[in-house]
């Protein structure tokens, strides 16, 4: 009987020691990394006047983790995605920065606004975390250090791309900005810059976060122009309409991706607007037509619009980037500079393009992201 005992332990121990020396294998990195994630966070307003915009980049982000994991993510590393939202302000995009560093981000969206993204750039210069922000388009967001990059234009390239556009279109031009708004200045400055430049008079009338529900004062001084520049977001662009059919006015309304998303504020108002925008939800190109498609059934029927797009595209640059960079499992061993100096390498190579569904994109060492745009015409 003892030995009967003696043999049942020998083989129990035996048992255990090849089941831990699997375990030991698989934990080495020597198999796929099963059960294990990267987190990619970003901040962005989800509640609040700018929620539109947060909500939609959230939700073309979040496709895009979905078809990732679907598909087997990386190296059998799955795609894990968490959004704070920041309310469209400085201050909470820096706690929610904080809090996504504590959860293990080891690589970012950065944030949906400029003003955000500023203070969300500033903590990530330091921490060298790579951030790729979708829609933050003001010039200095990625000013901060070598490791802020965008999907969407910056505000110069829009502005400069208005002034070439009505200059040589237009006689009797007009402007509307928001002094308080690094957006809608930031695009107002490139756009001055060029009209100047290109020795075109224009007429123009400013607002601030103060004063933008009534825009009948800027709608009457400017109601006989032909064109009117509105470098802005959608709500109040929807209100500066409204304001002109009132004053009689017949002029083009032209804008900037900001004003992706006032189809549903002119409806039923007799005014033309057209903006510049990198997504068209229209298109017939194949890749874009997929995306609208596989949007609208997982957002119960809604429409994506450019922020989504960009969200989205946001997510498979990175995954492109890191097919591109050779990762594996053990890259997650790497700490948060270590990480992002790979990412910075791999976006500055001139060889590392992502066809997305906003245009084919290349980007330099200044973080600026190079495609093509498009004039979406309402």
């Amino acid at each position: 009987m003892f030995k009967k005992i003696m043999c049942v332990l020998m083989v129990v121990a035996m048992a255990a020691c090849l089941f831990a020396a699997c375990g030991d294998k698989k934990d080495g990195g020597d198999t796929k990394a099963e059960g294990k994630t990267l987190l990619i966070g970003g901040t962005g307003p989800l509640t609040g006047d700018a929620s539109s915009y947060g909500i939609s980049v959230k939700n073309g982000a979040q496709l895009a983790i979905n078809e990732i994991n679907a598909a087997g993510g990386i190296d059998g590393v799955q795609l894990a995605f968490d959004i704070k939202d920041d309310k469209a302000t400085a201050e909470d995009a820096s706690t929610g920065y904080d809090a996504l560093m504590d959860a293990g981000m080891k690589v970012s969206i950065g944030s949906v606004t400029s003003g955000s993204c500023a203070a969300f750039g500033d903590k990530a210069a330091g921490d060298n975390l790579f951030f790729i922000t979708p829609s933050a388009s003001a010039a200095n967001v990625i000013e901060k250090g070598k490791n802020a990059f965008r999907v969407c234009f910056g505000d110069p390239d829009q502005g400069v791309l208005a002034a070439e556009e009505l200059a040589k279109n237009y006689k009797n031009i007009g402007c509307i900005y928001d002094t308080s708004d690094p957006y809608s200045k930031g695009i107002y400055d490139a756009f001055d810059a060029k009209m100047k430049e290109l020795n075109a008079a224009y007429k123009v009338q400013s607002f601030d976060a103060e004063n933008k529900k009534d825009f009948s004062t800027q709608a009457e001084a400017l109601k006989d122009c032909d064109v009117i520049f509105t470098p802005f977001y959608y709500t109040e662009a929807g209100l500066v309409c409204k304001a002109l059919v009132n004053k009689g006015s017949k002029a083009l309304v032209y804008g900037c991706d900001g004003l992706d998303g006032i189809k549903d504020q002119i409806e039923g108002v007799d005014v033309k607007v057209t903006y510049i925008t990198p997504f068209d939800v229209n298109s017939k190109d194949e890749k874009v037509a997929k995306f609208v498609n596989d949007y609208k059934a997982a957002y119960e029927g809604k429409e994506p619009d450019q922020f989504a797009a960009d969200g989205y595209d946001a997510i498979y640059a990175i995954f492109n980037a890191l097919q591109k960079s050779g990762f594996t499992a053990d890259d997650l061993k790497l700490d948060v500079s270590e990480f992002g100096d790979k990412m910075i390498a791999t976006f500055t190579d001139p060889s590392f393009s992502y066809v997305g569904v906003t245009g084919t994109m290349t980007w330099d060492a200044s973080g600026a992201c190079t495609k093509a745009p498009q004039v979406v015409e309402l």
